[in-house]
């Protein structure tokens, strides 16, 4: 299977609702949908304020991994969280206790998506905090 297919196996329909044709996240998408700038974006997604701007920047792995992530976990919470805008403020501002308090956000920008990932599982299976 090819490796963009395999990983788009695991995004839910909300990351799929913000790609564009080739299998790229589309930023004004993502902007546009959460009401943000494209600054206020890359902030929440821990990217330098320019990535967003410049279209070679914005497409790079590493920025799309990272926006990945970001829409992967606000898919995970959106149902039970009433929608993406409220999962979006939870992703933003609600400490995780088995994370010292830290939130979603601080730790995807820490590179610990998976982690956070495996959290939710682990809670969605009836896991304790």
């Amino acid at each position: 299977m090819p490796q963009v297919l395999k990983s788009l196996e695991h995004s839910g329909p909300l990351v799929l609702s913000y790609m564009d044709r080739s299998g790229k996240i589309a930023v004004e998408r993502v902007a546009t949908g959460f009401g943000m700038s494209k600054s206020q974006l890359a902030e929440t997604a821990g990217l330098a304020r320019e990535t967003l701007y410049r279209s070679e920047r914005s497409l790079g792995a590493k920025t799309q991994s990272r926006l990945r992530e970001m829409l992967e976990i606000i898919s995970r919470v959106s149902d039970w969280a009433g929608g993406k805008e409220q999962a979006m403020a939870w992703y933003r501002a609600q400490p995780l206790p088995a994370f010292g308090g830290r939130t979603p956000e601080a730790l995807v920008k820490d590179g610990k998506a998976a982690a956070v990932r495996d959290y939710l599982d682990h809670m969605a299976l009836g896991g304790f905090a």
